[in-house]
C-alpha cells in the first residue's frame, strides 16, 4: 500500500501521542513549560486531523486506511490527552469515562454496520463533538487558575461531554436498523 499525505498525516498524529505524553507528564520537561509544549504539540496534532481530510477530500485520495486511521488516531489522541488530564488532577474522571465509553460504543456499532455492509459517515455532531474535546483540552492544559477561567473550563467540559452524548445518540438514532439485522 502507497502511503499517500494525507494518510502520512494520520501516521504523524499517531506518533505526536507518545511524545505529547512524556512532554505533559513525565517530569524531563519544568513546570510549566511541560504543558505550554504538550500544548504546541496537541495542536499541531489537531491540525494535522483537519489537514489530511481536506487533502484527501480534495485530491480524491480516500483510502480504506484512511477511514479506520483518521478517526482512530483522534480517538488515541483525545482519550490519552483526557487520561493524563485526570492524573494532573485537570480533568473530572466520570467526563473521560462518558467520552470513553461513547468512542468504545460507537466503535462497536461501526463494526455491526460494517457486518451488515453499511457505511456510517461521520455526522456534524461527531465533528462538533471532536472540536469541542479538543478545545477542552487545549483549554484546560493551559491551567488557568481564578474563578473565570474556572467557570470556563466547566462550561467547555459540560459542552464537551453534552455534544459527546449527543453525536452518539444521533449515530445510534440514524443508524438503528444495523441493530436490528
Amino acid at each position: 500500500m502507497e502511503m499517500n499525505l494525507p494518510n502520512k498525516l494520520t501516521i504523524l498524529r499517531v506518533l505526536l501521542i507518545p511524545v505529547f505524553l512524556v512532554v505533559l507528564i513525565s517530569g524531563l520537561v519544568p513546570s510549566p513549560m511541560n504543558r505550554y509544549i504538550a500544548i504546541f504539540i496537541f495542536i499541531v496534532a489537531s491540525l494535522t486531523d483537519m489537514l489530511d481530510g481536506h487533502i484527501a477530500r480534495s485530491r480524491n485520495l480516500i483510502t480504506n486506511f484512511g477511514k479506520f486511521m483518521d478517526p482512530l488516531a483522534d480517538k488515541l489522541l483525545v482519550s490519552s490527552a483526557m487520561i493524563a488530564m485526570v492524573e494532573m488532577g485537570d480533568l473530572p474522571s466520570w467526563v473521560v469515562i462518558i467520552i470513553i465509553s461513547r468512542e468504545f460504543a460507537i466503535t462497536g456499532f461501526r463494526i455491526l454496520a460494517i457486518e451488515a455492509n453499511k457505511v456510517i459517515a461521520a455526522s456534524w455532531w461527531g465533528k462538533i463533538k471532536t472540536t469541542t474535546q479538543m478545545i477542552m483540552v487545549i483549554y484546560l492544559l493551559f491551567g488557568l487558575k481564578g474563578f473565570v477561567f474556572e467557570v470556563l473550563g466547566t462550561i467547555l467540559i459540560v459542552l464537551a461531554t453534552i455534544f459527546t452524548i449527543i453525536s452518539g445518540v444521533d449515530y445510534i438514532v440514524k443508524n438503528i436498523d444495523v441493530l436490528k439485522e
